[in-house]
């Protein structure tokens, strides 16, 4: 298969005949052919690749690894957005393409070459997955909007807590009739099936609020119902992840490690939610205010991220829920502008996320599944994450007052596990707690549910209708959208002491103090000639609030 490939144009010469225009409507013909190109490239260098390997751990070939994920990852990632699917996805798809389930089994020399199998290569790429992992649950701390929960508090409350209880039943009960050829450890089928269990509980934020935001629901009642119910799963998700992965370094489960897992993750929130959100709040502030080198918030915001994963390390704790914790924080930081925050999520976008879900497709071999007991085996568990999803959550919206209709966009909505699962389903391979083909059972749950979610809640969305009161209250919030006020971010006022400077000190107070904005005081004094002609005016130090 190889020496065919070789037969190819070369990847320059392919571009050329290509003359692709990416286009809208063009690109999802143009990108199976520019990955396919890729391919045709990479064969050409594949003795290359090989004879480096043999010579011992290669930066040649971990350089030419992130290329591939990432072009590949991205040509894809931008077809499925172009088809109304997430981006994650292609990114994920673009592992399967380049690991043993697609480019293995076509040509398992070239495969190799470029992936190789040896644990000082794979422990290159095992480093980027892990920070990646770290960064990606930064970022969805940072999308964490606690003041939204507490807007719809019962509602969420009822829906989070029956949309995680009943899928981590539904979870902990196939890992008990789970065969124990599935298990990584026969011994421990009571870990797996806690893990199974809570991987089944959790959706993917990122991706409900992004369908809830393309069908312009992001201010209705239901809408921000849905995407605080997420939050709300996603946070208790984590919690009981990071538990649970403590409890399988201990290697035992017991009352002294069950114990010591809850009380340590119950001090590091108690402490991080009082004083470590002050400390958070006064080390960005201080970075922004106090160097004048380039992007001195982000290298802050990396450090405070590090800083607690470890901490969370120490105490007993995964490290996931350190860096999860701290993107909360940052997120809530009064500091945190428009303009930082695409800084960082540029880094993580651009480099991380194609990068890792592509390393996530790579560990997913989904030719198991020509196994017609081990494809049953993912049937059953692609129904049980739906129907126990979907379940729960429709039982808790209906507790929590909402009508059918909306109880059923609510169960589709919470059903999509995206990117949220794959990172849950990475670690539990990396800690034990999963067999090689449990993974990829979840991985292909995990794309299955996703790809279903997005036209099923467009399907239910648009059959929800509009209360008179919720009318109303949006058009209100659409005037005062356009005002100048609600664009704000930080205030620079000068002032004197004169009548004029104390009432707009007056109003600045009330602006920035309802939106908890950030105020910079600069104080002028006026300084009058003796003739009263004129007058000097001198300037204060600045003073911050």
């Amino acid at each position: 298969m190889v020496k065919a490939l070789h037969g190819q144009p070369s990847f320059a010469e392919g571009l050329a005949q290509a003359t692709v225009t990416l286009e809208r409507p063009r690109l999802l013909i143009a990108a199976p052919r520019l990955c396919a190109l890729i391919l045709f490239s990479l064969a050409d260098v594949t003795d290359a690749f090989a004879a480096e390997v043999a010579k011992g751990p290669s930066e040649v070939v971990f350089l030419a690894q992130l290329i591939a994920l990432m072009v590949i990852g991205r040509l894809l990632g931008e077809a499925m957005n172009r088809i109304g699917q997430p981006s994650v996805m292609g990114m994920l798809l673009a592992g399967v393409l380049l690991g043993p389930s697609v480019l293995g089994t076509l040509s398992p020399e070239m495969q190799i070459a470029i992936f190789p199998k040896n644990p000082e290569q794979k422990a290159m790429m095992d480093g980027i997955s892990q920070f990646g992992i770290l960064l990606l649950l930064l970022l969805t701390g940072m999308e964490t909007d606690l003041k939204l929960v507490r807007r719809v508090g019962q509602a969420a409350l009822s829906i989070s807590l029956s949309g995680v209880a009943v899928p981590f039943l539904c979870g902990f009960a196939l890992g008990q009739l789970l065969p124990e050829s599935l298990l990584p450890h026969p011994d421990q089928r009571l870990l797996t099936s806690l893990f199974l269990g809570t991987a089944l509980s959790i959706s993917s934020i990122k991706i409900v609020a992004a369908v809830v935001r393309e069908m312009g629901f992001t201010r209705r009642n239901l809408g921000q119902i849905i995407v605080a119910s997420a939050i709300c799963e996603d946070s208790v998700g984590w919690v009981i992840i990071a538990i649970t992965l403590s409890l399988a370094e201990a290697g035992t489960i017991d009352v002294a490690s069950v114990a010591k897992s809850v009380l340590g993750t119950a001090i590091f929130l108690a402490a991080s939610f009082t004083v470590g959100r002050r400390l958070v709040f006064f080390a960005i502030r201080w970075a922004n205010d106090s160097f004048e080198s380039d992007f001195p918030v982000v290298t802050t915001i990396l450090v405070i991220m590090g800083l607690m994963a470890l901490t969370t390390h120490f105490i007993g704790v995964h490290t996931v829920l350190g860096a999860f914790v701290a993107g909360i924080l940052i997120g809530e930081s009064p500091i945190m502008s428009k303009h930082i925050d695409e800084q960082l999520r540029g880094l993580i976008l651009a480099f991380f996320m194609p990068v890792f879900f592509g390393i996530a497709g790579l560990s997913a071999d989904l030719a198991i599944l020509r196994n017609p007991e081990l494809a049953i085996v993912a049937l059953g568990l692609i129904s049980v994450a739906s129907l126990g999803k979907f379940a729960g959550a429709f039982l808790g919206g209906t507790i929590g007052g909402l009508t059918r209709r909306e109880s059923l966009a609510l169960g589709c909505a919470m059903n999509a596990r995206g990117s949220t699962e794959i990172i849950v389903a990475t670690i539990g391979l990396s800690m034990g707690a999963l067999s090689q083909d449990l993974f990829t059972m979840i991985v292909a749950m995990a794309v299955v549910t996703t790809m279903a979610m997005p036209p099923m809640l467009r399907w239910t969305l648009r059959r929800v209708p509009i209360r008179k009161s919720e009318k109303e209250r949006l058009e209100r919030e659409q005037q005062e959208a356009k005002g100048f006020v609600s664009n704000l971010e930080r205030l620079l006022l000068a002032v004197d002491d004169s009548p004029n400077g104390k009432f707009a000190a007056r109003l600045t107070g009330l602006i920035a103090g309802q939106r908890g904005m950030p105020t910079t005081l600069l104080s002028l004094q006026a300084d009058k000639k003796s003739n009263g002609s004129d007058s000097r005016w001198t300037q204060t130090p600045a003073r911050r609030r």
